[in-house]
């Protein structure tokens, strides 16, 4: 069975058996998404040489998790003033680098440190998270070898469901069981800069706390009062059981919604992530758990 069917069957079997979340149909019917956005040209790096910019993607979304800790984080400003989120201040971050100096070649992954990428993305050496974005760039400088990211694409078939199987068998910290959440968003993520790659209609939603954050804004994800009340109440969760079933039961959600609008489930989630940044959204807590899988 292919990684996201394993993820559709996974994250069904979960919905059927959970206890603090349910989906609700009717919600469900209701909800639009809207429009898929695009790539933003100024938060990620898409004008440069085509193997340049596929490494760069690949770079940023190995260190694409970490939202446990956004509230922590230095964000920056908007050219308004208003505060970026942590998503958009890692990957602008990155992006400056890149069109400064270019992406970090495997081999300076292999050896980037924890400082190195503090000073990148304007944060402050002895926050946590930065040793954990070092240690996910060391491994993946480790996994490429000597082989461009271009290079990895095409021993994939230029495939995102085989590309999506090959980070999630080759690196521990994209191995999400169940979900493969970054596993499956950098073929989206190169799909959209403009390389060439197949099978990206075959994706799940990747699984974070944002996307099931607006889906039960919209009504269509209910947690329990205990769940609820966690929450709201701006406490961590736990990778426990019920971490899991918000994000099973998002999957599973987005899995009927998309059928019922004709579109592919990669889409819904491009569109739902891109409604979460909304003030109305942003003004209501949603679960943060700390952990390398989003």
């Amino acid at each position: 069975m292919a990684l996201p069917d394993l993820v559709r069957e996974h994250c069904a079997h979960v919905a059927a058996h959970a206890q603090d979340v349910r989906i609700d149909l009717g919600a469900l019917s209701r909800l639009d998404p809207g429009p898929m956005p695009e790539l933003d040209p100024e938060a990620h790096w898409i004008d440069g040489p085509e193997d340049q910019v596929a490494l760069g993607l690949l770079t940023l979304d190995a260190i694409n998790f970490g939202s446990g800790w956004f509230p922590t984080l230095h964000k920056r400003r908007r050219r308004d003033g208003t505060e970026m989120s942590g998503y958009f201040t890692v990957a602008h971050g990155l992006a400056d680098r890149f069109r400064a100096s270019g992406p970090w070649s495997p081999r300076q992954l292999r050896a980037v440190t924890a400082d190195e990428v503090a000073a990148t993305l304007g944060q402050p050496r002895d926050h946590e998270l930065m040793a954990l974005f070092a240690q996910a760039l060391r491994q993946l400088g480790t996994w490429l070898g000597e082989r461009s990211a271009l290079d990895v694409v095409c021993e994939c078939g230029l495939s995102a469901v085989r590309l999506a199987e090959a980070l999630a068998g080759g690196m521990a910290m994209w191995d999400d069981t169940g979900f493969w959440k970054r596993a499956q968003i950098a073929g989206s993520d190169l799909q959209l800069a403009g390389v060439p790659l197949r099978e990206v209609d075959r994706l799940t939603i990747f699984a974070d706390n944002l996307v099931p954050h607006v889906l039960r804004c919209e009504g269509v994800l209910v947690y329990s009062d205990a769940l609820a009340a966690h929450i709201d109440g701006g406490a961590t969760l736990p990778m426990d059981r019920r971490e899991r079933e918000v994000r099973a039961c998002a999957v599973h959600a987005c899995v009927q919604l998309a059928q019922r609008l004709g579109t592919t489930e990669r889409d819904l989630d491009n569109a739902l992530w891109a409604l979460g940044q909304r003030p109305e959204y942003k003004a209501r807590p949603r679960h943060r758990t700390r952990c390398v899988w989003y």
